[in-house]
């Protein structure tokens, strides 16, 4: 049975036992697919809730993938305001919900420090305190990112000078999403919530069809390179710039409440064999069949020139870190899951291929069902942030060409 069967014939639709914030972004969806295909009753939290545009494109994508949405139940969520801007029936429709994942963000660039904390601090403390709640809460998964939560004793609130420093050095999203991880710790610790935040690395695509639908972050240098706009390479030698396939991580994901018990956990997931930058970006130059970067550019160098001259949002130059990261949890829980890792240059090799098809989201062909218009996610509305990881135009590592021409190197092409 499934949506397009009469309703006179439908079985009642069981009350979701799973919430999805975020359910219309990248990870999102692919979450959601996971849970269906698993057999989970869902809940989507999105804009506009039941019979809205999003709703019928969230749906569209999930059959597109074989799911079968008839489990699928939609409600209207707003993570800027307490409660979640729930209203009675939507309420009634969440009684039975025991694990909660809040996969919504504002992901972008260049954010003003207001917008930012609406929606990646209040929105998130908004979604732990309706979880507290819950009768039935068995988990709440916070998404996060890998290089966010790494301090064992988190402080919130911190005092204002310091925050003030932090923004300033950071720029608001990744401080914000610091400042929030950090709040939503301190406080699921206080309410006695069941919490697990779960760090993620860049996320490219699917392990099997490479489909990707994100075309920010490391998706932007993958872009300058297929158009052999990218001579120099930001980093050094030994750059980890790790990713993880999106469906690996969604079912990650899916796992998180079944396996992890007690108060707090937490989790970064990325795949330790990824490469070091150059090495990743050369093969894909040579799967791609275009020049690989000439020279490597300290970070460094890239930080104290003019942004006019190189083009690089200094936002996006702290993750380009040799760093190393602890994966112990997430390698621990992905074994208890049955869960490994798909071999990662078959995954980056199958996702650029996937980018250059989908045109890196500007092709008819590549138009992605859930690709934001003026006021969707990834995008600003009027008045407010919405905040759900979706598609992007905003991208990590811009600009690089402009600053090889002026140190020499040109912007040859073959």
């Amino acid at each position: 049975m499934n949506s397009t069967t009469p309703p006179q014939h439908r079985l009642p639709q069981p009350l979701p036992r799973t919430l999805v914030l975020g359910a219309t972004g990248f990870l999102g969806r692919w979450l959601v697919l996971e849970l269906l295909d698993r057999g989970e009753p869902v809940a989507a939290g999105i804009r506009g809730g039941r019979g809205s545009a999003r709703d019928g494109q969230l749906r569209h994508w999930l059959r597109e993938h074989g799911a079968d949405d008839t489990a699928l139940t939609t409600v209207a969520a707003d993570l800027t305001r307490p409660g979640l801007g729930l209203g009675t029936t939507d309420e009634a429709r969440l009684t039975d919900i025991r694990d909660i994942h809040n996969l919504a963000a504002l992901y972008r660039f260049g954010l003003e420090r207001t917008e930012a904390d609406a929606a990646n601090v209040d929105g998130a403390l908004h979604v732990l305190h309706w979880a507290a709640t819950r009768p039935g809460l068995r988990r709440l998964v916070h998404l996060s990112g890998y290089r966010v939560g790494r301090d064992a004793t988190p402080r919130y609130p911190l005092p204002a000078a310091e925050t003030d420093a932090l923004y300033t050095r950071l720029g608001a999203y990744e401080a914000s999403k610091l400042v929030g991880d950090a709040a939503v710790r301190v406080t699921a610790a206080r309410l006695g919530v069941p919490l697990t935040t779960v760090n993620p690395s860049s996320v490219v695509g699917h392990s099997v069809t490479g489909e990707a639908g994100q075309y920010l972050g490391l998706a932007e240098l993958v872009r300058q390179l297929a158009h052999r706009r990218l001579p120099l390479l930001p980093g050094s030698a030994r750059t980890f710039l790790p990713v993880v396939a999106v469906d690996h991580l969604a079912r990650f994901l899916a796992a998180v409440p079944e396996f992890d018990d007690g108060p707090v956990h937490s989790h970064t997931v990325l795949d330790p064999a990824t490469p070091p930058l150059p090495e990743l970006i050369g093969l894909l130059a040579d799967h791609l069949g275009v020049p690989a970067p000439r020279a490597l550019v300290p970070v460094g160098l890239v930080r104290r020139l003019p942004r006019a001259l190189t083009g690089a949002d200094p936002e996006t130059l702290s993750f380009l870190s040799e760093d190393g990261y602890d994966t112990t949890s997430a390698d621990r829980l992905a074994r208890a899951a049955g869960l490994h890792h798909p071999p990662v240059a078959d995954v980056l090799r199958r996702w650029a291929t996937r980018l250059v098809a989908d045109g890196f989201g500007t092709t008819a062909t590549g138009t992605d069902p859930l690709t934001p218009g003026p006021h969707a996610p990834g995008r600003r509305a009027p008045g407010r942030p919405n905040p759900d990881r979706a598609p992007s135009r905003t991208g990590r590592f811009a600009g690089f060409g402009r600053f090889a021409r002026f140190a020499g190197f040109g912007d040859r092409r073959r």
